[in-house]
């Protein structure tokens, strides 16, 4: 999540320093699936590809239960240039980041401890322990804490998780292995008298195995363990032949209050915890990082006024309690006990997804692709637009107007003609806005940085905007506003949200 959020602001020219405790990078693999909507994200870091080739695309989630497949989700049911996930170590994820933030001129400081924090209106006062005992004071406009679960920076500012704290304990291990799976799905295997067990290949012959155990379960993480809860509980032979990293954790379902404690922003688990069940912690908080990150740019370069910041609370922390909410649900469904539940949980779930509405939902509920912003208050809807709403994300109608939003870091004017006459550019002012036009035209209008041509009207009607319009994008994908052609208010209104 800092990783992230450094390397957005550091793309941007805003000064940025990221420290960790740590003396090295980590080499637990920790979190390890990337989904839809955050490799979306990576695109637009320039980093999708290199994410993509480092790991397994995964098309499936397979459930399985007494011998059977009680249910089977494909992925690629997203609307999504990457109808998939892609299964690999946290350790390579951070490790792709960390080469990209270097290449902006920034590394990460080692062995460094923030130990006090002070704030008022002007500044954030911090200080930093090195590795030999000194320390450091550092006054900055603004501090992003991106420190995990036991976050320092959310104890100095005085905020506490709030939530369920009877949390659920899990064996876990990342293996080498013999098995049949297929590696481009996922499994879990629900086991009659036991826990779930979670099942996740990924390259070569290495597997991430998650089992739920007891809640007084206190022994030490081995390998004959695992083997014994896997022969136990996956109904697919799998042989273990050696483990990198074992362990046994306890996670609880909580978040804090607010995000955002004055000069203070909160991310990824400093902000919410919750069950491995969905696989998406660090995609939530990979997405909090980019969400934030533009905003702090624009208002250090004085684009964005600092109350802008208050959207971040108001547009990601309800995402967090959602993915609380479903991780917590997924928990609870996998781990019943009562024989009768059971069985009604695979039959219906088995009847569920056999109907093509629940099978596209659940798809969009695991890749993040429905997550929207539709009460965020700087969003600003327009007339028209029919299904498309200021706070969805925009998915680019073909791969060449796709290559262009994702490849810049700043907002975009996407003008949709609604006949060869198309308007010229929108007056924008205070934001650094890229006009782009998409349209049926002979002779294209002048003025806009690129003009796409769209003979058929295919683009409008997928907008819905057979008219015509126009949608501000914001840098993060997300759309900002929408107008009609001859409505330039709403687009006039986002902007002075910025700076309100």
């Amino acid at each position: 999540m800092g990783l992230t959020a450094a390397l957005e602001l550091a793309r941007r020219g805003v000064p940025v320093r990221i420290v960790d405790r740590l003396a090295e990078p980590t080499t637990e693999s920790r979190a390890i699936v990337v989904h839809a909507r955050s490799l979306e994200m990576f695109e637009r870091l320039g980093l999708v590809d290199r994410l993509i080739g480092a790991g397994v695309r995964t098309t499936a989630m397979e459930m399985h239960s007494d011998g059977e497949v009680v249910a089977r989700i494909a992925l690629d049911l997203v609307d999504s240039p990457f109808p998939f996930s892609v299964t690999i170590a946290q350790t390579e994820t951070e490790r792709i980041l960390t080469e990209a933030l270097a290449e902006h001129g920034v590394t990460v400081e080692r062995e460094v401890t923030l130990t006090g924090l002070t704030q008022d209106e002007h500044a954030v006062r911090v200080v930093l322990e090195h590795a030999d005992g000194s320390e450091e004071t550092v006054s900055t406009g603004w501090l992003v804490g991106a420190d995990g679960a036991h976050s320092q920076a959310r104890k100095l500012v005085g905020s506490t998780l709030a939530g369920k704290f009877k949390g659920e304990r899990f064996l876990m291990g990342d293996v080498d292995a013999d098995h049949d799976l297929d590696p481009h799905s996922m499994y879990t295997f629900f086991a009659p008298h036991d826990g779930p067990l979670l099942v996740f290949p990924m390259q070569g012959d290495r597997l991430r195995l998650i089992a739920n155990i007891a809640p007084d379960e206190e022994r030490t993480a081995t390998q004959e363990w695992l083997q014994q809860v896997v022969d136990e509980r996956a109904e697919r032979p799998i042989r273990i032949r050696d483990s990198r990293w074992l362990t046994v954790f306890e996670v609880h379902h909580a978040q804090v209050p607010e995000y955002r404690v004055g000069r203070v922003l909160l991310a990824g688990d400093a902000a919410h915890v919750h069950s491995p069940a969905g696989a998406q912690g660090m995609n939530t908080g990979i997405q909090d990082a980019h969400n934030l990150a533009w905003k702090l740019a624009l208002v250090g370069t004085g684009q964005g006024s600092p109350a802008l910041l208050d959207s971040y609370h108001a547009e990601r922390h309800p995402v967090g309690a959602e993915v609380i909410q479903f991780a917590s649900a997924l928990t609870r469904v996998g781990t019943l006990v009562n024989p009768i539940a059971q069985k009604l949980r695979n039959k219906g779930m088995h009847l569920l997804t056999s109907l093509a509405p629940v099978r596209h939902a659940m798809a969009d509920r695991t890749e993040e692709t429905a997550i929207a912003y539709r009460k965020s208050p700087i969003v600003v809807q327009g007339r028209g637009g029919g299904e498309l709403h200021a706070g969805d994300h925009l998915s680019a109608a073909g791969p060449e107007l796709r290559a262009a939003l994702a490849g810049t870091h700043e907002h975009v004017l996407l003008t949709v003609a609604g006949s060869d006459s198309a308007a010229a550019p929108a007056p924008v002012a205070d934001v650094t806005v890229r006009q782009l036009l998409v349209g049926a035209y002979d002779t294209a209008p002048t003025g806009y940085d690129a003009v796409f041509a769209d003979p058929d009207g295919r683009t409008a009607a997928r907008y819905g905007l057979p008219n015509g319009g126009r949608i501000m994008v914001r840098p993060d994908g997300y759309i900002a506003a929408i107008a009609p052609l001859d409505e330039d208010s709403p687009l006039h209104t986002y902007q002075a949200l910025l700076q309100a």
